[in-house]
């Protein structure tokens, strides 16, 4: 480098931090700006109000950030975070039926978000090259609609004003993001944006399981069935990595949800099968309700527009946000960052670059977008305004496609590795539609239909559960 360079990165959550790592590798210095005050542990903040909620980290996701940070994901592993091997590890009523377990394909690691934030964060700030600006406001971007040059912040502690100049700003601002203000006012066009909100809401307690099940149990997973045409209503316990479960209940817009505890037990009773009930009437609470409503399907296109500012990028949840159920967000964030360490090794942060960058960028969102949005259409209530002709048009033929596909992977070890692939975000999702994919679910075995949850005899007896029990028994 001839002269010292800069980047600024707008929010110290799990995307920003990644992107502040992979800007580091680059240039001189990094500046995260953040509203709150990031904790020296594994506590919840305010700025991450979903992180009191379940959160998975797809193996995509795992295997990039294990690429950016050597050994993180042993080090998550060897801290108590839980690797899920699926549908080995997992025990799974989708909306066509109960998943048959097969060997795992992929696996996601589950713990709680905090925890991972933390863990992550610490590696990321142990090279002494990154400054975090905490308690500071991110009030405009500083430059014109051809270059952006900085940022103006004010401290939230003093009021006071400052401008930081900077050679490249990433927006990892999260959901609340005001990009498309700031670049108004630069006199930036519009960018497009396109929403789908099935209006998904979540309440989510922590449970003590019973003993040695935490690590022994498989991770329970309960889904609403789309063809019923009614709102949706859904449930996980996942294994943490405290051995304790976190129990999430979600639904979509005009099911209702529990706001207090004594309606936590009584909601899981109207899932469509009594195991998550089952589960938490015999574990011990460790914490109340917490809820949240923030879910909806929501994608900026800034690689659509002429005119793109040098020296600007977004990424993470300010690019892209997805209905937090498919866990999708934190790889996306992942590849984000992949995206953006490679663009930056190939071209630096010369100018004419960032838009390249950006269009790469935005390339990564595009499969969990569909994936997410497309599902989420199926829904009652859902609310959408999109120009996607991908969720505009052919609803009826692709609703009984993705149907098929559903149907034959709870019951196809072979089509079931090929869709887990997918749904990790370790293959395109063009491959559905690929020709070798179409003739698979022709000729591949498919095993009987399972009429109770696949739970052998020995981790019924884990949960005192017995197979005469109202989950059942089984096994594949």
């Amino acid at each position: 480098m001839t002269e010292p360079t800069h980047g600024i990165v707008l929010g110290g959550g799990w995307a920003g931090m990644l992107a502040a790592h992979v800007l580091a590798r680059h240039v001189e210095r990094v500046t995260v700006v953040e509203r709150d005050v990031l904790p020296d542990g594994p506590r919840h903040r305010k700025g991450s109000p979903q992180g009191r909620h379940v959160h998975v980290l797809w193996s995509s996701g795992a295997r990039i950030v294990d690429t950016l940070l050597p050994g993180m994901i042993d080090q998550l592993l060897d801290a108590g975070a839980r690797r899920i091997g699926f549908h080995q590890d997992l025990v799974t009523l989708t909306s066509h039926g109960w998943q048959h377990r097969f060997p795992p394909r992929q696996y996601a690691l589950m713990c709680t978000r905090p925890f991972l934030d933390w863990k992550v964060r610490d590696r990321v700030l142990a090279t002494g090259r990154i400054t975090v600006r905490q308690r500071a406001e991110i009030l405009d971007l500083v430059g014109d609609a051809k270059r952006v040059t900085g940022v103006r912040v004010r401290d939230m502690d003093t009021g006071a004003g400052e401008t930081l100049e900077a050679d490249l700003v990433v927006d990892s601002s999260g959901r609340g993001s005001r990009l498309r203000h700031w670049l108004s006012a630069l006199e930036v066009p519009p960018l497009e944006e396109d929403i789908v909100d099935a209006g998904i809401a979540y309440a989510t307690r922590v449970y003590q399981g019973p003993p040695g099940a935490a690590a022994g149990f498989p991770a329970v997973n309960v889904a609403a069935d789309h063809r019923l045409r009614e709102p949706g209503r859904f449930g996980v316990v996942y294994p943490q990595e405290d051995g304790t479960w976190m129990v999430t209940l979600s639904c979509t817009r005009g099911a209702g949800l529990p706001t207090h505890d004594d309606e936590f037990l009584p909601y899981a009773r109207t899932l469509r099968h009594p195991l998550v009930a089952d589960l938490i009437a015999l574990a011990k609470p460790l914490t109340s309700v917490a809820v949240s409503r923030v879910g909806a399907n929501r994608r900026l296109y800034p690689e659509r527009l002429d005119i793109w500012p040098e020296g600007l990028l977004v990424l993470g949840d300010a690019l892209a946000a997805f209905n937090p159920i498919y866990g999708h967000g934190m790889s996306s964030a992942a590849r984000a960052a992949a995206a953006l360490d490679t663009g930056l090794q190939r071209s630096g942060i010369a100018g004419g670059t960032t838009h390249r960058i950006q269009q790469a960028i935005s390339t990564t969102v595009d499969d969990p977008w569909i994936m997410a949005a497309s599902k989420d259409v199926e829904y009652v209530n859902c609310r959408m305004n999109t120009t996607d002709p991908r969720l505009t048009g052919g609803a009826v033929a692709r609703q009984r496609f993705s149907d098929l596909i559903a149907d034959r992977s709870i019951r196809s070890s072979a089509v079931c590795d090929v869709v887990t692939d997918v749904i990790s975000l370790t293959a395109p999702q063009s491959e559905l539609a690929s020709s070798g994919f179409l003739s698979l679910m022709q000729k591949d075995r498919v095993l009987p239909e399972l009429t109770e949850p696949p739970l052998t005899a020995d981790e019924l007896a884990l949960v005192d559960l017995s197979p005469r029990s109202a989950v059942g028994a089984g096994g594949s």
